[in-house]
């Protein structure tokens, strides 16, 4: 591997690092300063809506192809179909995930014999 992608690496751990670490180091600090509150009533409204803000937005970047095209938005649709469908019938999280990524790479396994 090169120096960049070495670098890019590096960057995202530290990212994924601090995004976990630094919430973490602010509330241990803001508890022991508010010493006779319970943990969930001194913990701030905007620190609980963080994590679902986090997965909206990967799920917004994930759902615009990264070449835009007919078969890509094909691609993404039948993908986002297959994922809705299978977690519709199952109510879990991993198999409509594995049935999205399926369906998503037969499309565009199968475009590239077509």
């Amino acid at each position: 591997m090169n120096s960049a992608l070495w670098l890019a690496l590096l960057a995202s751990a530290l990212g994924t690092l601090l995004i976990r670490l630094l919430p973490l180091l602010w509330m241990q600090r803001r508890l022991r300063r508010l010493d006779g509150e319970d943990g969930i009533q001194a913990m701030p409204q905007w620190l609980a809506l963080l994590g679902p803000m986090m997965v909206a937005a990967v799920l917004g970047v994930s759902l615009v192809p990264a070449v835009p095209g007919p078969l890509a938005w094909l691609a993404t649709a039948i993908g986002v179909l297959a994922t809705l469908g299978v977690w519709y019938r199952l109510r879990s999280l991993g198999w409509p995930v594995v049935a999205g990524v399926t369906a998503f790479g037969l499309v565009e396994v199968l475009a590239t014999f077509a």
